[in-house]
């Protein structure tokens, strides 16, 4: 992992900076500094200069932060580091834990991560001295003024390539912009290289330091009927066979103990990829491999029990995986840390891994230019900024001289992919600011985060994004102006004056943003709530159900397929006077079946059967109803709806264990979810009191439990009723 060529590079030790830090480094086996490392050093960054370091995959960018945040820890601030995922942002936390080895002002520092709870003010976060988070965690103790962001002496934003994602770049462009806003901050901006990186480093008034260094060399090229064609006009032949091009191609980049990582363009397709991979190379697989990737897949069958985590185990088994957001949040850690380790050869993936954690193979392999978009249901071309992100797992830098990135043409010709992917430059970063869902999102929480702003003022915020900049203010004003109507239209915020130039946040439309919700989400919960005049007597499970599934803010949303048409009409038909509204066939997703299974016990591969949820599927769209349905009874709170607040509460702990409401007290105790409850309901412990009561050798008999976690629970149980 470094550049060691001291006779042109910087030594670890030269570093002015806190000796401990540079032993830290040492111990680690860091001698020098890679070269973007240099230039930043070298550009002021220990000075406290803003910075944009617009350069490859693992080119040192964690290192340049964590150098930048030991400087702002010695002058007595706090850092911010903030990741657009959870999983990126866990990987962080687990490197920059490595910093709690020093000491400064007395103490050692701490460091903290949070990536949930939008309606928080952050005050536990309060004495941590590195706080890793995502954009959204950090827009939302930024609505709830948490007391210490004016101590914060350096913000970190990786990732910011992704400002020209359609969701998540309207939140990580405002976080910039106000950022960039603040006095004496220092703003570090983590990118690959991006084409438009000099007018991103102006938008932010930083410094840039571009560089296209990598560790290792990356060799690029296509591969078509037996050749690999390079860029540089060499060719290779690879031995083919029965199972592909993809297939052919990860075998060949086995030797010497290489590993490969194949993109695929679908789930489908990239589970269809994994297991020819697994056939094509199980012979090869000796008893030594298969011992040491075992407690790997122990650990997933102990912990997912679904049928898509068996299908993994038994293809993981010859030294293969597959990875993509169908699988469960422990499952995809079990993979990355297998694969991250080397126990694993071949890997296959969807797209969405290139933008995530870091795990670099010997050679990547673009087994399509297609991907599958999940938003329109249908096929397109990658861009080349996607392309450039797997080029970025090319070449493992403490075991590879180089990386190579092939892809697999296809029906397409070898010249056009090389001229377009390989020679061609990355799409310039644009605003998706203009949007008007997001812009109105973030208008109103510009708003209610003052006590009363004037247009001027709110004009101003808006005037330091990305959008101001790139877009003429004719285009922009209508659009601004729309979504101001449509927020005082709605009730969300009211003008304070006469004269309609200081504008303040209704109660209404300060509870919406600090609970991190769409307007129009809150509009809908508002007017549904409104409709409901008496829960007495009559169950609102599916319509309840029904609104938090329509809710912008809910995902994933499964479109209905014709062959659950009839499902519905059941459905409908069966509990016709729990909706709200009026609902057919037309007007009920996918996402609503799913979750009124979870929640009546139906298992995760009923799910996969008969409604195609996979397990990563359900963890996010339960995910997703929990938040909706808090945000929905404080809501009800607020609207004086307090008759419904009892009924919202059952209905979220039935969503967040996914079991029938019988079954609600027994989940309280740790470590029993939703099947383990049922074993007990079934043997006749219905609440705490018969578990507390009941003898540790039948808790022991019952299936899923053993005595280790009878005496807990028993235990546990007795706690809980005193």
């Amino acid at each position: 992992m470094n550049y060691t060529d001291t006779g042109h590079s910087m030594l670890i030790r030269d570093l002015p900076i806190k000796r401990e830090f540079k032993e830290l480094l040492e111990g680690l086996g860091y001698t020098a500094f890679y070269p973007p490392q240099q230039d930043a050093i070298k550009a002021g960054l220990l000075d406290g200069k803003s910075m944009l370091i617009a350069t490859p995959t693992a080119s040192g960018k964690t290192l340049i932060a964590m150098i930048a945040s030991v400087r702002a820890l010695e002058h007595g601030s706090k850092v911010v580091y903030m990741t657009p995922l959870r999983a990126l942002a866990n990987e962080k936390y687990r490197e920059f834990k490595l910093l709690e080895n020093l000491v400064f002002n007395g103490r050692s520092a701490k460091v903290k991560i949070s990536t949930g709870d939008y309606d928080s003010n952050g005050e536990e976060l309060s004495d941590a001295d590195i706080i890793i988070t995502t954009n959204e965690k950090i827009d939302s103790l930024f609505r709830h003024k948490a007391s210490w962001i004016g101590d914060v002496g350096l913000f970190v934003f990786d990732e910011v390539h992704l400002l020209a994602d359609r969701e998540r770049g309207a939140t990580l462009e405002m976080m910039l912009a106000r950022a960039s806003m603040m006095s004496s901050v220092q703003v570090l901006a983590l990118s690959a290289t991006v084409s438009n990186a000099e007018e991103i480093a102006s938008w932010l008034n930083c410094m840039l330091v571009s560089s296209r260094w990598r560790p290792t060399r990356l060799v690029e090229g296509v591969y078509s009927h037996g050749l690999i064609h390079y860029s540089d006009g060499t060719t290779a032949k690879i031995t083919t066979s029965a199972y592909g091009a993809p297939i052919d191609l990860a075998i060949d980049a086995l030797k010497d103990e290489g590993q490969a990582l194949i993109f695929a363009e679908s789930r489908k397709r990239s589970v269809a990829l994994a297991s020819k991979a697994a056939e094509a190379i199980s012979a090869k697989i000796g008893e030594g491999e298969r011992a040491k990737v075992k407690p790997y897949i122990d650990t997933l069958l102990e912990s997912d029990g679904s049928e898509l985590a068996e299908k993994l185990a038994s293809l993981m088994n010859r030294c293969v995986a597959f990875h993509h957001a169908g699988l469960s949040p422990i499952a995809r850690r079990v993979v990355e840390d297998a694969f991250r380790d080397r126990v694993l050869k071949i890997l296959t993936a969807t797209p969405t891994l290139a933008a995530g954690v870091n795990l670099p193979a010997r050679r990547v392999i673009i087994s399509s230019i297609s991907r599958y978009d999940m938003e329109y249901g249908i096929n397109t071309s990658i861009t080349i900024n996607e392309y450039k992100q797997m080029c970025g797992r090319a070449g493992r830098p403490r075991y590879d001289a180089y990386g190579e990135a092939i892809i697999v043409a296809g029906s397409h010709d070898v010249d056009d992919l090389i001229e377009r992917y390989i020679k061609g430059e990355p799409e310039p970063l644009r605003s998706t600011l203009a949007d008007e869902r997001l812009l109105r999102m973030h208008i109103l929480a510009s708003i209610a985060m003052s006590d009363g702003i004037s247009l001027r003022d709110l004009n101003g915020i808006f005037a330091h994004t990305l959008l101001a900049r790139q877009y003429s203010t004719r285009y922009i004003t209508p659009k601004f102006e729309s979504a101001l109507e449509y927020l005082l239209v709605e009730g969300l915020i009211e003008y304070t004056n006469d004269d309609g130039t200081i504008l303040r946040a209704t109660r209404f439309g300060r509870r919406t943003a600090m609970l991190y919700i769409d307007p129009e989400t809150a509009i809908l919960m508002r007017d549904a709530l409104s409709r409901v005049r008496s829960s007495r007597n009559r169950d609102l499970t599916l319509g309840l159900l029904h609104i938090v599934s329509e809710s912008p803010d809910f995902y994933p949303r499964l479109q209905l397929r014709s062959s659950d048409v009839d499902e519905v009409k059941m459905l409908v038909d069966e509990h016709l006077d729990e909706f709200i509204y009026d609902v057919d066939e037309h007007s009920v997703s996918r996402s609503l079946l799913a979750l009124y299974a979870w929640i009546e016990e139906y298992s995760d591969r009923h799910l996969l059967d008969n409604l195609s949820v996979e397990p990563g599927d359900m963890y996010r769209m339960v995910e997703s109803a929990d938040w909706l349905l808090y945000s929905m009874h404080e809501l009800a709170l607020l609207l004086g709806k307090r008759h419904l607040l009892s009924t919202i509460d059952t209905l979220r702990k039935r969503v967040r264990y996914g079991v029938k409401e019988e079954l609600l007290e027994l989940v309280r105790l740790e470590g029993i979810g939703r099947v383990r409850a049922r074993a007990l309901y079934n043997a006749g412990l219905h609440d705490l009191k018969s578990v507390a009561n009941a003898p540790e050798s039948k808790l022991a008999s019952i299936k899923g439990i053993g005595h280790t976690l009878a005496k807990r629970i028993k235990d546990e149980a007795s706690r809980l009723l005193n």
